[in-house]
Parts: structure tokens; C-alpha cells; sequence
């Protein structure tokens, strides 16, 4: 059965709910996704310490959602396959009058100039110091580096998207959510099967050495697809304000799909989080729900839910409902087109338009039909943040339904 929920909804306050703690494992989020629940049990056999946040649900060895930490060692398959996957929102100087009354055109021009979709070059050359770095130099990295130059810039296909929004002020923001392109998925192919991984959803996370060669090669290409991540979105923002005639005066920058070194509880650890944002005190971030929800900026506050969390909070919303589920099966080549979805567009279409968004592209796996409330979710880690700005979407741009992508998380 289809689960709608009333539109108005996403904006009412919700209350803090209680942190859980399972087989020894903080936990966020009711009701609790059995198969992530799965998942992180299996990764915390290896780990110091793991946490699973509310927006949880299945990935490849390692949860969406998962927060896992290692000494001396890091996980390609916990990173994830869209090595750098994350989110930049930046505020401009727009008249929130003008885009408003300019909306239509101004989404035409961001699907027309921006490139969304698998395998996809920049319509535009874009040249960045990044690519004197070292470790391209490096394999993988060596042989896909002229792909990574001409991908510089794109969106990809799946969840990743180009959003406007409107803040409490009345201000513009933009928002965007992608990650490394071709060159991240590379590499983590590359050392995921290099470390002996497997296929399947519940396996164990392959565990390099820091210390090791595969492992310090790993660390230099995951963070230079870190860097390319950073530019990728950097160059896009940059782009969607040139096209409102705008100047950028805030923003907002994080990865979700990455490694870092941190100190926790005394220890020096290599904290890997997969769909999970870094949240110390004070440091700020840019969540986004679905194409019909809001989405937020927030900040992170010390307490003791936030060191259980490893200073982490969600990424997203997270999925209700599977990709197959809301868009059915999917036939691609001379045949292209689905069967059996639950989602219609007509009901995509409704519930958008309802939210007041001009949407561009997208298919019914996208439709907030398939997401939960990001409100719901942030209620659980009311003691990890605190909500400084929430955004209402206007304009959302993402890859259309004709669009295939094997990689879609």
C-alpha cells in the first residue's frame, strides 16, 4: 500500500525522540531498518565503534546511514562506490521577488546549461589546479583522468540534484548534491576488488591497512576524489548564481561518503561515514530532503548523543520505499520503459506542485512519495543539532526518467 503524506507536513515541529542502543551500537530512527540494523552488526565485528543514524537504510556491505571507526585501517566498500558524495548550499544576493516571478525560465536555464545524467561530459571546459595533484599519477586514477576532466562539473543521475530555495528571511539559497563522478566509482571498484571484496548486500566491508601500500594509495585517490567532489560542486554553485545574476555571500560544504581522521575518546581514528554527515559542535551543514520536502541547514552541538553519533547526523531523508517499488521494473535500450511502479507522475506531479516547486527531469523513484519526512528525521537527533536556516524548495533539477543509471544508491 502507497503511503501518502499531507504536504503541509513537512513543516511542522516535531518532537526529540530517545536514542537507542542495539547489541551495543547507538541507533537513531523508528522504526528501525532490520537489514542496515543487519549490516552494522556485521561491520562493528572489525570496527572500535559504529552508530547507525535515522536516515538508515540498506547498502553495499555497509548501511546508508552507517558511521563506522577503525584504527589503522579504512573501508573502500564503507566509503562507498560515489566516493565524496555530498551536499553545497550556498545563499546569494538575488531578489527572492524576481526569481520567483522568473522561476520557469530560470529552471530552463539550469537543465539547459548544466549537464545531469550517467557518462555525461561538461558542456563547458573546466580547468582546476586539482589536476597537477600526484596522485593522479596513481591507478586507477591515471587511466581515467581525462574522463574526470571532461566529467568536471556534471550531476550524475539517481538522487544527486540542482535545487533553489527560499529561506525564513525571504533569502535565495542554492543546493547541490552529487559526488567524485566516473573517476570516485573507479576507484573504489578498483580497491574493493583489490581487497578481496565480494558481491552481495551482507558481507563483510573490505578493511585495508592505512600502513600498507593499497592502503595509502587508496587514501591518496579517495582524497583526491575528495577534492574533486569539492570542485565539481564549487563550479556548479558558481554556475547556477552566474545564471541568476547573482553574487554568493554564504555557504555551506560537506562531504557524506568519506573518511577523516579524527580523535574520539582519546584515540586517534579513521572514522568512515557512509550517507552520514560530519556534525561537530559548531560545524555546519547542509541536509536536503526530498523534491517536495524542506531541507536545512544545520549545526552541530556537543552532547553525550553526539559523541555516541562520533559527531555524525543523516544526510538526506531516507527511503521509505524502493527504487523498483515506486518506479517498477525498468526496460532500457529499443524497448526502454517500466511495469508495476507505484508511483505514477501524475502523483510525483501533484504533490510538487502542491509543495510550489517548478521541477525539471526526475523519475517516480525520486517522488517524495519514497522518502520519509525530513522533519521526522531530524527529530531524532534533537540533542546531536540545532537547526539554524530551513529551506523551502522552489526550483528542483535532476536527471529525467529516460535517463539510466546502474549506480543509483
Amino acid at each position: 500500500m502507497v503511503v501518502l503524506y499531507r504536504v503541509e507536513s513537512a513543516l511542522l515541529p516535531r518532537r526529540e525522540k530517545e536514542m537507542k542502543v542495539l547489541d551495543g551500537i547507538p541507533v537513531w530512527g523508528d522504526p528501525v531498518d532490520e537489514g542496515a540494523l543487519r549490516q552494522i552488526q556485521t561491520c562493528k565485528e572489525s570496527a572500535v565503534r559504529a552508530a547507525l543514524m535515522a536516515d538508515h537504510h540498506l547498502g553495499y556491505s555497509v548501511p546508508i546511514g552507517g558511521v563506522v571507526a577503525y584504527e589503522d585501517k579504512i573501508s573502500p566498500s564503507g566509503v562507498g562506490y560515489d566516493i565524496a558524495c555530498g551536499n553545497k548550499a550556498v545563499r546569494v544576493d538575488a531578489d527572492v521577488a524576481d526569481v520567483r516571478k522568473n522561476i520557469s525560465k530560470i529552471m530552463d536555464d539550469i537543465w539547459n546549461t548544466l549537464s545531469f545524467g550517467i557518462g555525461m561530459k561538461n558542456n563547458e571546459r573546466v580547468d582546476h589546479e586539482l589536476f597537477d595533484d600526484e596522485a593522479w599519477k596513481l591507478e586507477p586514477a591515471r587511466s581515467v583522468k581525462q574522463k574526470a576532466r571532461e566529467q568536471l562539473g556534471t550531476i550524475g543521475g539517481g538522487n544527486h540534484y540542482v535545487d533553489l530555495f527560499v529561506d525564513e528571511e525571504d533569502r535565495v539559497w542554492i543546493g547541490v548534491h552529487f559526488g567524485s563522478r566516473g573517476f570516485g566509482h573507479t576507484v573504489a571498484s578498483y580497491f574493493i576488488r583489490k581487497g578481496g571484496g565480494r558481491d552481495g548486500m551482507f558481507v563483510e566491508p573490505v578493511l585495508l591497512d592505512v600502513r600498507s601500500s593499497i592502503g595509502a594509495d587508496y587514501l591518496a585517490q579517495m582524497e583526491l576524489a575528495g577534492r574533486y567532489a569539492y570542485a565539481g560542486r564549487d563550479w556548479v554553485c558558481d554556475r547556477v548564481a552566474k545564471i541568476l545574476g547573482a553574487r554568493i555571500v554564504e555557504e555551506v560544504h560537506n562531504h557524506h561518503n568519506f573518511a577523516w581522521k579524527e580523535r574520539h575518546g582519546g584515540r586517534d581514528l579513521w572514522v568512515v561515514r557512509k550517507g552520514a554527515t560530519p556534525a561537530f559542535p559548531g560545524q555546519r551543514g547542509f541536509v536536503g530532503g526530498s523534491m517536495g520536502d524542506i531541507s536545512v541547514i544545520l549545526e552541530g552541538v556537543d552532547s553525550d548523543e553526539s559523541k555516541a553519533a562520533l559527531y555524525s547526523t543523516v544526510h538526506g531523508a531516507g527511503r521509505v520505499m524502493s527504487r523498483t517499488q515506486a518506479a517498477g521494473k525498468r526496460k532500457w535500450g529499443k524497448k526502454k520503459g517500466s511495469t508495476g511502479g507505484q508511483i505514477t507522475r501524475a502523483m510525483m506531479m501533484d504533490w510538487v506542485r502542491k509543495m510550489g516547486v517548478e521541477l525539471r527531469g526526475a523519475d517516480t523513484d525520486e517522488s517524495p512519495h519514497c522518502y520519509k519526512r525530513l522533519p521526522d528525521v531530524l527529530a531524532e537527533h534533537g540533542k546531536t543539532i540545532r537547526i539554524v536556516h530551513t529551506l523551502q524548495p522552489i526550483g528542483v533539477a535532476m536527471a529525467g526518467p529516460d535517463v539510466y543509471d546502474p549506480y543509483k544508491d
